[in-house]
Order: structure tokens, then sequence, then C-alpha cells
């Protein structure tokens, strides 16, 4: 326990010493996904109870009382989409293996140039993508440890990046289950660098002299970007546990390497565990974030010995507008 305690400090530290506005590659990264973690905020790295829990602490999963899958949506900014494709299983009581997809979508246009203005008839499209196996497992009853080994790819036209990355979380119950903490660090991987057909060009090395190759081809020399590192610390509490009623509260604090710190805040109340109400505010702390209050729904039937669960989140995004997020989550 004190290794691993160390070993997030190290690490607290190196994202201190790293942080950098907007100097990283993979911003999509920091969408967050699930809605039910989005309408509480974000403040999910403590809460295992769905297969979302994949992207905010894979240490976690091991504690989801059943296998389950899920796929969500979110109809993202400026007429982007973006979709997630999760599912846990359940080995036995100490041990589960997760897979996941996350796509952000941004469509495809139409390519005009000097000549075509209207349109060549030719379209672009681009497209960032992360895709992973977890592994997670009780190691106590009140101690759960996991991490995720995953692709992370972009691309834009004829142009692409990949590199693979590692996420590690744990998860702490207490032993009267009175509060959770749950910490993860997530996108430990090399840089990332640009690289496609369109970066050749042909070119003149000399052009004020004659009777040289004027055509020389080279290849335009992009820059490699570091990945966005996110470490996440949760702590969470069912403050009121009836057979009727229960209402969580949680709390997240958030550290980015590109960005600056926050604190993430939600609540959930469930009733008779079927109908559930949530409520969030995001990114407190940071004066320069449009996002902020979340809220959401969610509601859970079983059939033929299936769980189905389907949530909604609003969540503000100021000049932006508003980003739903519409979920369906099967538990066997």
């Amino acid at each position: 326990m004190k290794k691993i305690t160390i070993i997030f400090i190290i690490a607290f530290a190196m994202l201190s010493a790293q942080s950098k506005v907007g100097t990283s590659s993979a911003q999509f990264l920091g969408i967050g996904v699930g809605p039910k973690a989005i309408a509480m905020g974000g403040a999910f790295t403590s809460i295992a109870d769905d297969a979302s829990t994949l992207y905010w602490n894979p240490g976690a999963i091991s504690r989801l009382e059943n296998s389950q899958a899920m796929f969500s949506n979110a109809n993202w900014l400026v007429d982007t989409n973006v979709n997630l494709l999760a599912g846990v299983m359940k080995l036995n009581q100490s041990n589960a293996i997760g897979i996941f997809f996350s796509q952000l979508d941004y469509g495809k246009e139409e390519i005009t140039d000097l000549y075509n203005q209207t349109g060549t008839g030719l379209y672009w499209k681009a497209t960032d993508l992360v895709s992973g196996i977890s592994y997670a497992r009780n190691l106590t009853n009140r101690f759960s440890m996991g991490g995720s080994l995953k692709y992370i790819s972009q691309r834009i036209h004829n142009e692409s990046a990949s590199t693979i990355a590692l996420d590690v979380g744990l998860l702490y119950q207490s032993l009267s289950e009175a509060f959770r903490i749950g910490m993860s660090i997530s996108n430990f991987g090399s840089d990332m660098t640009m690289d496609g057909k369109d970066l050749f060009h042909k070119i003149d090395l000399d052009p004020d002299n004659s009777g040289h190759n004027e055509t020389i081809v080279a290849k335009l020399k992009t820059d490699a970007w570091p990945l966005p590192l996110f470490f996440r610390v949760g702590i969470s509490s069912d403050v009121l546990k009836t057979d009727a009623v229960r209402l969580t509260v949680a709390s997240d604090f958030f550290m980015p390497s590109d960005d600056v710190e926050s604190i993430n805040f939600g609540l959930e109340a469930g009733f008779l565990e079927r109908v559930f109400l949530r409520a969030g505010y995001k990114t407190i702390g940071d004066p320069d974030s449009e996002e902020g209050l979340t809220i959401g729904i969610g509601a859970k039937a079983y059939v033929s010995g299936f769980g189905i669960m389907i949530d909604y989140a609003y969540q503000d995004f100021g000049r932006f507008n508003y980003v739903q997020h519409l979920g369906l989550t099967l538990s066997f």
C-alpha cells in the first residue's frame, strides 16, 4: 500500500511540473463519457456501478456487481458526435476484464480549392478514437486496483497519428461502506506525430538559378506532441441509504497536464434503485471553462433476468449552449 501511494505522489509531482495550457495532442481524451458520470458532473472516480468506469477509473471495474455492456452517444460541439461502446465481464467476485471503444466523429466536408470554390467533388473527414482492454482485481475486501492498455489514433484527411498508452487506477472502500476513495492516472504514453502523403511536396532549392532539378521531393516535418496526462482523486459517500431511498454525494479533484486544476461535484438520488435523479457541477476553480451545471435522469428495469438501464444527461456548455448524452446499459 505504501509503495502504491508513493507512485501516485510521484505522478502527482510530475503532472505539476509539466502543467502547460494547450500543449498536448489527443484533446478528445478529455471528453468525459457515460450519461450517469456526466450528469454527476464528472465526479465518478470513486463510483463503480456502470461500464463507463473504464474511462474514469479502470481499477474500480472489479467492484461492479454484474457484467455489463454499454453504448452511449453525445451530440458534441459543432456538429460532432462522441460514441462509446464498453463492456465489463466479471470473471468471479474478485476479478474483472473490460474492453472499450470511444470515437469522436467530426463528419465530412467537401474539399474546395482556389479554382473550385463551390467544391471539387471530393470530401475530407476527421476522426479521433481510443480503444483498449482493462483488468482489475479486488486485492482485499476494501482495496481494488487495475489498469488499461489502450490504442489512441487521430486522423484528418490523409494524415494520421497513433500511439499506445496506459491508465492505472485504484479504489478504496471503507469497511463500513461509509465512503469510497478512488484515484486514477490516465494516458501514460509516447508522443504523437502526424504523418501522411500530403506532407510530401516538390520544391526548388535554388529558384534563382537554372540547370538543376527543380522538382526535388521533400517531406514537411511535423512536431511530436505529448498526450494529456490526467490525475484524478475522488471521494463519495451514501449519506442516506434506506430500502426506499439512497442519496450519494461525490467529489473529484482533477489535475490535467495541459490545463488548470479543477473540482467536480455530483450527487445522485435513487428511488427503490429503479429511478434515479442526478445533478452536478463541473470544473469548479477553472475561470476559463465553459462547462458548468449538469443534470440527468435514469431508469432501470429487469427483463428475463437481464437488467436494462437507460440514462440521459444534460450538460450546460456556456456559449456553446448545451450537450445531451444518452446511454443504454445491459447487465447480466
